[in-house]
């Protein structure tokens, strides 16, 4: 086990309905992205900081977004999804919230939304450089 330092979030942990069905569809989005899935036992399973486990009520109205490497993932991500028991709930394409946001969301199987996003490519700006002294 691998520990990081400096990120934003130790691990997620997603509580869920049916562990079979979401195993299934998590394993289908996150091989869509790339990322290997960790490992299982009794009751859970996990990928990176990310932990499922059927063990109490399922976390509701949760919205969670992977991070795609570009356009191309965001597809794959939406197709696998849906083929997995995913819903539809807005499909890939050019998002308002900042230029080259290229996002997909998929209801997962307790209702939550998952979307897998790419936003673009950097782009350096006078505005944007980080001067350090």
């Amino acid at each position: 086990m691998e520990l990081h330092r400096g990120r934003l979030f130790d691990h997620v942990h997603l509580r869920v309905r049916d562990l079979e069905a979401s195993k299934k569809f998590y394993r289908a989005v996150l091989e869509s992205l790339g990322v290997p899935f960790g490992g299982e036992f009794p009751g859970a399973f996990w990928a990176d900081e990310f932990y499922v486990s059927a063990d109490a009520p399922p976390t509701e109205k949760m919205h969670l977004a992977f991070q795609a490497p570009d356009k191309d993932t965001v597809h794959r991500f939406h197709a696998a999804a849906v083929a997995a028991g995913g819903r539809d709930n807005g499909g890939p394409g050019e998002r308002h919230y900042h230029p080259g946001y290229y996002a997909a969301f998929v209801l997962d199987p307790d209702g939550n939304n998952i979307e897998a996003v790419f936003h673009g490519p950097a782009k350096r700006s006078a505005a944007s450089v980080v001067v350090s002294f």
